[in-house]
């Protein structure tokens, strides 16, 4: 599941606590909604962790000095 995925599971964890008033016998969806929060959370938690172990620092390289033609007779 990509970071998209994570986003999508919160916000829709979001809507089913904060901004529905169903009722279903036997579901809390409030509770529903807290359970798809919060695997969104640990999805991008994970996600964000995986991404930064992928980035390498490269350290700069030293520019090289060209070597010099004598041979013109300067």
């Amino acid at each position: 599941m990509g970071l998209g995925g994570c986003i999508l599971l919160i916000a829709a964890g979001a809507i089913l606590t904060f901004a529905t008033d169903w009722e279903m016998s036997g579901v809390n969806l409030d509770v529903v909604g807290l359970i798809l929060m919060l695997v969104g959370l640990i999805g991008v938690a994970t996600f964000s962790s995986i991404a930064r172990r992928r980035r390498t620092v490269v350290p700069p390289v030293a520019p090289t000095v060209a070597e010099r033609d004598d041979t013109r007779g300067y």
